[in-house]
């Protein structure tokens, strides 16, 4: 396969471009230069469901497949260099999510539209095809690699980590060890892409790859509390999954908990969702996420200062692109004069 053209990018455009319009411009050609990588593949080509099904995912904003063009951005190289390893990204989240649905039993998942062995079928196909895209990069073939090892290693610790998942494993011990195996290896293999098809030193692009991962935990904890918080009851709620959350109120020596215990089968119900929510705030479940949130949110702040990124920028911008939508989530429907527990200082503090 021949490299596709690289696309454009917001540094490049005229200084007198509005912010919003570099934006809006820079996420139609990002989407349609994933597109295009994706679909010089010829077996993606003349496949017309997996073709139109990963038309039909990169035609929403994806900024987590933006991670590796951030981080060749960050190492001070030409974004363009790393768009195969996002399109790479984009073919292996696709997957991911197929096979997830199907373990999770969800009622929008594209299994109940094709059938599970078309669609295991279909996510065997986007994992092959994550690889056939690296052939696209211009990069030399240690580093090229170097980023085939990093993307099966996603795929195989994703994989695992699915599977302790669907086990409904107890205990905080196990909640870290799936987070850790099924939810930040995306991120981290991100980050690590980029950093290698940008020509980074090799101990920068593992140095990205361990903030990344750090980061995951964050995201992974961030979509824990969006979750538990949504109306009508996220699949937490009723199937049994670990959500650090819910976790605690579970555990934790609180005054409501026995109450707690009785709503938990009824999360279906409204009323008892929102009484539930109410004990989240109030026996101390999103502090403990906060808190948790905040150390690594240090971490990740040490982490950045002790690498020499040509532009750290886009690194630092991660954090708060990642918690502002929990703080809207719960301003919106928590905070105040909404007659709730007030939002812990905890986790205001994560915006400072």
């Amino acid at each position: 396969m021949q490299p596709v053209h690289a696309m454009s990018h917001p540094l490049l455009y005229p200084a007198q471009m509005k912010a919003r319009d570099v934006g809006v411009r820079w996420q139609m050609e990002f989407a349609e230069s994933i597109r295009a990588h994706v679909l010089a593949v010829p077996e993606v080509a003349s496949w017309p469901d997996i073709a139109a099904l990963f038309e039909r995912a990169a035609s929403k904003p994806r900024p987590d497949w933006e991670w590796p063009v951030l981080a060749c951005r960050a190492v001070g190289s030409d974004p363009s260099l790393a768009v195969p390893g996002a399109a790479a990204i984009g073919c292996l989240y696709v997957s991911i999510i197929l096979v997830d649905d199907m373990l999770d039993e969800d009622p929008r998942g594209e299994h109940l539209r094709r059938g599970c062995g078309p669609t295991a079928n279909i996510a065997l196909a986007l994992q092959a095809a994550a690889f056939r895209v690296i052939d696209q990069a211009v990069v030399s073939a240690e580093r090229r690699a170097a980023v085939t090892s990093s993307l099966a290693w996603l795929a195989l610790a994703t994989c695992w980590g699915q599977d302790l998942d669907a086990q409904n494993l107890e205990g905080e011990d196990n909640y870290w060890k799936v987070v850790r195996a099924k939810s930040t290896p995306f991120y981290g293999t991100a980050l690590h892409v980029g950093a290698l098809l940008g020509n980074a030193p090799l101990e920068v692009a593992a140095a990205l790859r361990d903030l990344g991962l750090l980061l995951g935990e964050v995201i992974q904890i961030q979509d824990d509390l969006t979750d538990t918080f949504q109306v009508p009851a996220a699949p937490d709620w009723t199937q049994g999954r670990l959500s650090l959350p819910i976790l605690y109120a579970r555990t934790a020596d609180h005054p409501d908990r026995g109450r707690f215990m009785e709503l938990l089968p009824q999360a279906n119900d409204p009323g008892a969702l929102r009484e539930a929510q109410r004990i989240l705030l109030r026996c101390g479940a999103v502090s403990y996420c906060a808190y948790q949130m905040l150390q690594r949110q240090r971490q990740v702040r040490q982490m950045i200062d002790g690498l020499s990124l040509a532009d750290p920028a886009p690194i630092r911008n991660l954090w708060t692109e990642q918690i502002q939508p929990l703080i809207r989530l719960l301003s919106t429907r928590l905070g105040p004069g909404s007659g709730d527990e007030p939002i812990p200082a905890e986790l205001m503090a994560l915006m400072e």
